[in-house]
């Protein structure tokens, strides 16, 4: 996608204008790779999850340095280490939640934002978590700027969850766990979804769905192979 200059960090009528049609064309842009994907058969997007991407501002989420490439449909880097996500895998992973305002969803991995910001637009109430502290800090005060206000950060290990506000609807991981951490298996209500990539940082990974039935059995659905930086905790 060409992009423009910022020139500045001021919000112009004009720049507010080009981010909305840069929107429009990441959005394109997940389209096409569903449809190229089908061969394969790919789980369909969710259009509630695409239309909230399509007004969610991306560009706020990313580093200065990363503006040209906000809207383009990779993982960008946001420092410490860490990405976020390519919007494709966003619209995949918030649409198998299946989440809606009476539900609450925990998040591990907060990065910038961005992810807990499409989380904020479908369920009631967002836990996020994330353990490097200044990614913590930053998404929290960001996300408090833009009007987020059902989205509650916290830095810490999210591979032991939270457990003062589980049980979860829902539970989405952004980042690669070796195993699914047993506390967060403890921490899904029965009848919830957990979508989680699964494998090492140098093999491949998969996407998977859990889900928790009304015994509290799970089962569990690989979706896609992905590739995700390192899940960090102890569990």
């Amino acid at each position: 996608m060409e992009f423009w200059h910022p020139h500045s960090t001021d919000k112009s009528d004009e720049d507010e204008e080009r981010y909305a049609e840069a929107r429009l064309e990441m959005i394109e842009q997940i389209r096409a790779m569903e449809l190229d994907a089908y061969e394969f058969d790919p789980t369909p997007l969710s259009e509630k999850v695409l239309d909230i991407m399509s007004r969610v501002p991306r560009h706020r989420f990313v580093p200065e340095g990363e503006l040209f490439s906000a809207y383009n449909n990779y993982p960008l880097p946001i420092g410490h280490g860490q990405t976020i996500s390519q919007p494709y895998i966003v619209a995949l992973m918030t649409g198998l939640l299946a989440l809606d305002k009476q539900h609450s969803v925990l998040e591990v991995g907060t990065g910038s934002g961005y992810q807990a910001a499409i989380l904020s637009e479908m369920a009631g109430k967002v836990y996020s978590m994330e353990i490097v502290v200044p990614l913590a800090a930053a998404a929290a005060k960001l996300l408090g700027e833009l009007g987020y206000g059902n989205v509650e950060v916290k830095a810490g290990d999210g591979s032991a969850g939270w457990p003062e506000h589980a049980p979860y609807d829902g539970i989405i991981v952004t980042a690669a766990a070796t195993h699914v951490p047993q506390p967060l298996l403890d921490q899904l209500k029965p009848g919830g979804r957990m979508v989680i990539p699964v494998g090492g940082q140098f093999d491949v990974q998969q996407l998977l769905l859990i889900t928790k039935d009304r015994d509290g059995l799970t089962h569990r659905k690989n979706i896609e192979p992905v590739r995700f930086v390192p899940l960090i905790g102890r569990n």
